[in-house]
């Protein structure tokens, strides 16, 4: 099988049932993704341009009678989207009903205690919008970039997290400028004892992935 490159937007298990595999498991943990699994221990956070290697599928024969007439299930790949909504000041929007937007289909429901919405989404997902309240986000399903990739020095997923949160970073663009500064500067007023100097180190992105969970 051939190597794939990860684009923007892609997850693990899209990939794999891209490939006809129902557990992105079975990608994951072949041998020929050692590197990857170092580089990316959180396998449902890659990098656009991260190589994975597909193993051949292996074939599976199970013995029956050919006499009797015999009955084979095989579960589908499965995707979750969960995610924790929160007002301006942070306060979990618990107990609330939401409006869930998929790739132009649309579900209701009520928020958790916690505020957390977790429904079972299409495994090529990758747009949708997120009405709570008065609230209403945009949704870019899988567009999560890691913070510990080269390419960027982690930017673009700095970034992310930062305008998930409710912070102005900017574009999404990978790039240290001004507002991504000053983003993160507030981010660090508003999490003490940090440095408020507008450098995300070790620590700063420590609290970040602490504050908003991955």
């Amino acid at each position: 099988m051939p190597n794939h490159t990860v684009q923007q937007g892609e997850c693990l298990t899209r990939i794999a049932a891209q490939y006809g595999f129902r557990d992105y498991r079975t990608i994951y943990n072949d041998p020929g993704n050692a590197d990857l699994r170092q580089k990316r221990p959180n396998p449902n956070m890659l990098f656009p341009g991260d190589i994975i290697f597909v193993p051949e599928k292996a074939r599976k024969e199970v013995p029956a009678a050919t006499t009797k007439v015999h009955h084979f299930r095989v579960p589908g790949s499965q995707r979750f989207l969960r995610i924790v909504v929160e007002d301006l000041d942070g306060k979990k929007l618990a107990s609330k009903p939401y409006e869930l937007e998929i790739e132009g289909v649309v579900v209701k429901g009520v928020t958790g205690a916690d505020g957390l919405i977790q429904r079972s989404i299409p495994v090529d997902a990758e747009n949708g919008s997120l009405t709570v309240c008065h609230y209403t986000w945009a949704l870019s399903i899988a567009h999560l970039n890691p913070l510990s990739d080269v390419s960027d020095n982690g930017v673009s997923g700095i970034q992310a997290r930062l305008r998930n949160m409710g912070y102005d970073p900017g574009p999404i663009d990978g790039i240290m400028g001004p507002l991504t500064e000053s983003a993160i500067t507030e981010f660090q007023a508003d999490n003490p004892p940090l440095k408020v100097d507008g450098i995300c180190g070790a620590h700063t992105r420590a609290r970040l992935v602490e504050a908003y969970g991955c």
